[in-house]
């Protein structure tokens, strides 16, 4: 079985999760999985990073994960850090 060549994006695999919790707080990790195209492996390391920097939180429902995005917190690279969480999920979410 050939693997295809997987085409890059302008958006980063960060982006595609939060663009995910956006379309729906109480996603599944397995669910963003699919729906980026990464692993789960991939998601749960990605979703840690959100919320140890601030802008991604969860709250437990029954057996399942709610999560919050803080929408207000800036953009980490200092061509983007002018913009907020915000910002991005507005502009990709049109």
């Amino acid at each position: 079985m050939q693997k295809t060549k997987r085409e890059w994006t302008f958006l980063s695999n960060h982006a595609h999760v939060l663009c995910c919790v956006a379309r729906n707080p109480d996603c599944t990790m397995q669910v963003m999985a699919e729906q980026v195209g990464i692993t789960l492996r991939a998601v749960q390391r990605i979703v840690a990073e959100l919320e140890q920097a601030g802008v991604l939180s969860h709250q437990h429902k029954g057996r399942r994960n709610s999560y919050r995005i803080h929408a207000g917190k800036s953009l980490r690279h200092p061509l983007e850090s002018h913009h907020t969480v915000a910002d991005l999920i507005d502009a990709v979410m049109l």
